[in-house]
């Protein structure tokens, strides 16, 4: 019993995060190196480390062109392999612990009052390390852009901004369920003295929002800062502050999955057409149906009329 209950929350959680993987990051090699540990160069430079010149200083990088081959140092800021929501975590956590120490701990209302407010400071941090990852993001755009051979980048800042957000929503929801999922095991039974024996699954489908709605709230955000769109910047903290306060509803989980999934369904439906979605693209979708190509070879048709 145990083993079908860890196997089956651990799906609900992050089965739709692995199928989102599969399906739209594995294939790209870029995708995955955003994914797991942030920008990388474009797969038509390659990199090479000169001997004379330390490693942690950065890399030569030796770009053909048309016209030869140029070397352009990277510095290592355009390398990063450091996963921004844990230092998120460590900072909260460690206020949260702080403030705890310095207060009286007999004090049941005071100590869940600092419950409360580590929560709003651990959004608040991941908000601010969200920001300064598309900061970095958006320097690594520019410069894969600038050693690119067609002068482009070779992927997009949307493309990072989802990927980012996945990963993000990963790690988050590793941190906030593994424990949960390790208890599932056993041994013991969940509601033998009178709680809820749905807390194992409630938990689970609230990892799953969480998950999602960090994937969304990554492509709000760094399309609200590419724009300087302020106000959905504010939107996006609201509602990721609004979500963490609505867990502290538990075990009362009617009230508070409900509203996440509400959320989450608003929320993802909101980075749909910022990422430049529509009501016809689902529609396309949804009936399977190709484009008539009848178009494109009427216009393969046209010729340039010749010049007398």
């Amino acid at each position: 019993m145990g083993a079908a209950v860890f196997f089956g929350c651990a799906g609900i959680a992050f089965g739709p995060a692995l199928a989102l993987v599969l399906l739209t990051v594995a294939a790209e090699p870029l995708r995955v190196i955003v994914l797991v540990a942030g920008p990388a160069l474009p797969p038509r430079v390659t990199a090479t480390a000169l001997p004379h010149v330390n490693p942690a200083s950065g890399v030569w990088l030796r770009q053909r062109q048309r016209w030869g081959v140029s070397w352009v140092f990277l510095p290592p800021h355009h390398l990063p392999r450091a996963f921004f929501w844990l230092v998120s975590l460590l900072l909260a956590s460690l206020i949260w612990f702080v403030s705890v120490h310095l207060s009286d701990r007999e004090d049941a209302k005071l100590q869940y009052g600092l419950l409360v407010f580590g929560a709003a400071v651990s959004v608040l941090l991941q908000e601010v390390f969200r920001f300064a990852y598309f900061k970095l993001l958006k320097k690594a755009d520019e410069g894969l852009a600038m050693i690119s051979e067609d002068g482009r980048s070779p992927i997009s800042l949307r493309q990072m901004a989802y990927v980012s957000g996945l990963s993000f929503g990963i790690i988050s929801g590793v941190f906030s369920v593994i424990n949960i999922l390790a208890d599932s095991i056993g041994p013991g039974i969940v509601g033998i003295h009178g709680d809820s024996p749905y807390y194992f699954i409630t938990s689970a489908f609230l990892t799953m929002a969480l998950v999602l709605l960090h994937t969304f709230w990554g492509v709000i955000f760094f399309d609200a800062c590419e724009k300087r769109r302020y106000w959905c910047l504010g939107l996006v903290v609201a509602s990721h502050l609004l979500t963490s306060g609505l867990t502290f509803l538990n075990p009362r989980y009617e009230a508070s999955l409900v509203p996440i999934f509400i959320i989450t369904f608003i929320t993802g439906l909101w980075a749909f057409f910022t990422a430049g979605g529509s009501f016809r693209n689902i529609l396309k979708c949804l009936s399977c149906k190709q484009e008539d190509d009848s178009r494109v070879m009427m216009y393969s048709a046209l010729q340039v009329p010749f010049e007398d």
